[in-house]
C-alpha cells in the first residue's frame, strides 16, 4: 500500500484563517479559494532555518479581529471596504489548506512540498515566511497562458545568488524572470537600500521589468500605476510587507520611509482584481517580534480580506 504524502498540516491551535474550515486534503479540495501558509525559506545561514517570520502565518491565524469570538463574524459582518459581508451573501467555498510541512534536515524539501501543495491548489493565498517563499508557488502556477507578475516591495529581489543560494529571499524576481509563462513584471514601491546592486539594477532592465518607485506612485498616484498594467489576462500579486510603509506595517526586517499606505495597498488591490484574472497572492516578510501593538497583523488581515471580497465582487467564481 501506498503512504499519500502530506504536504501540508493543521495550523498551530487548530483555527483556520477568518474562521474558514480546515482541510489538508489536498487531493479532494472543493473550494473556490484556498488559503495555504508556507512558513519556512532557504537560508542564507543556519540560524536562519527557523528564523522569526516562520511563525507569522499561525500568528495571523490567531490574531485575528474576530478570533476571540464565537463566531466568525469577519466572514458574516457587514464589511464598509467592501459594501457588505466578505462573501457578498454568495456561494463561494473557501477553506484553509493549513502549512506546509518541513524536513529541517532538508531544507530544499519545504519548497518541494509547498510547490507540490501550490500545483494542487493554485488559487492561493501564501501567508507568511520570507520572500524566497513565493519561488516554488511561482513555479507551481498553471503554465497555458501567459502571466502577468506584479510585486509590492521596497527591494528588487533581482539578486542571481547570495551565499551560492539562488533561491533565497534576495532573488524571487531574477528566479520569475527565467519561467517562460511570467510574460511581464511590474514592481511597485521601489525605494530605499537593499540587496540589490548596480548590476541587479542593470539586469532588471535589460529584461524589461517595470520599475515603479514608491516615490513616482506617491507622485503619479496608484490610478495611474494600475492604468500602466494591461487589462486583460492573468496576474500573480507578491506582497512584500516591506512594500508597505512602516505606519501601516512595522513588523519588518527592514521598515523604510516612503511606502505605500494602507488607502493605496487598497486600491491596488479592488483595481487589479477588475483588469483580468488574479491566480493568486501571497504576504510575506512579517516579523512578529517587531510588531507594534498589533498594526501589522490588523493590516495583514484586512489586505487579505480586501482581495477575497474584490475577487468575490469580480464575479471569478461565478460559473464554478
Amino acid at each position: 500500500m501506498t503512504v499519500k504524502e502530506k504536504l501540508t498540516e493543521t495550523p498551530r491551535g487548530g483555527r483556520g484563517f477568518l474562521g474558514f474550515p480546515i482541510n489538508t486534503d489536498l487531493d479532494n479540495l472543493d473550494a473556490h479559494i484556498a488559503v495555504l501558509g508556507v512558513p519556512y525559506g532557504l537560508p542564507y545561514t543556519p540560524d536562519d532555518l527557523s528564523n522569526d517570520q516562520s511563525r507569522a502565518p499561525d500568528l495571523l491565524r490567531e490574531k485575528a479581529q474576530d478570533a476571540g469570538w464565537s463566531e466568525p463574524r469577519t466572514i458574516k459582518h457587514f464589511d464598509w471596504d467592501l459594501g457588505g459581508p466578505i462573501l457578498d451573501n454568495r456561494d463561494v467555498r473557501v477553506v484553509d489548506c493549513g502549512n506546509v510541512t518541513a524536513d529541517f534536515q532538508n531544507p530544499r524539501e519545504h519548497y518541494r512540498r509547498a510547490e507540490a501543495a501550490a500545483k494542487k491548489i493554485f488559487q492561493s493565498g501564501a501567508l507568511g515566511g520570507d520572500h524566497g517563499i513565493p519561488i516554488p508557488i511561482m513555479r507551481a502556477l498553471p503554465t497555458d497562458e501567459p502571466i502577468t507578475l506584479i510585486q509590492i516591495d521596497a527591494h528588487m529581489d533581482w539578486r542571481d545568488n547570495v551565499n551560492g543560494e539562488r533561491d533565497g529571499y534576495s532573488s524571487p524576481i531574477r528566479r520569475a524572470s527565467e519561467l517562460p509563462f511570467v510574460k511581464d513584471i511590474f514592481q511597485i514601491g521601489l525605494r530605499g537600500v537593499g540587496s540589490g546592486r548596480e548590476e541587479e539594477m542593470e539586469a532588471a532592465l535589460n529584461y524589461g521589468a517595470n520599475l515603479i518607485s514608491a516615490y513616482e506612485m506617491h507622485e503619479i498616484g496608484m490610478e495611474a500605476v494600475l492604468k500602466r498594467i494591461p487589462d486583460g489576462g492573468r496576474f500573480y500579486i507578491t506582497v512584500d510587507a516591506d512594500g508597505m510603509d512602516p505606519t501601516v506595517m512595522p513588523a519588518v526586517n527592514a521598515p523604510t520611509p516612503g511606502g505605500l499606505t494602507w488607502l493605496q495597498i487598497r486600491k491596488f488591490v479592488h483595481g487589479i482584481v477588475k483588469k483580468g484574472r488574479v491566480l493568486g497572492i501571497d504576504l510575506v516578510e512579517i516579523s512578529p517580534s517587531f510588531e507594534k501593538g498589533n498594526i501589522t497583523f490588523v493590516h495583514a488581515e484586512r489586505l487579505l480580506c480586501n482581495f477575497i471580497g474584490a475577487a468575490v465582487r469580480a464575479n471569478y467564481f461565478e460559473s464554478e
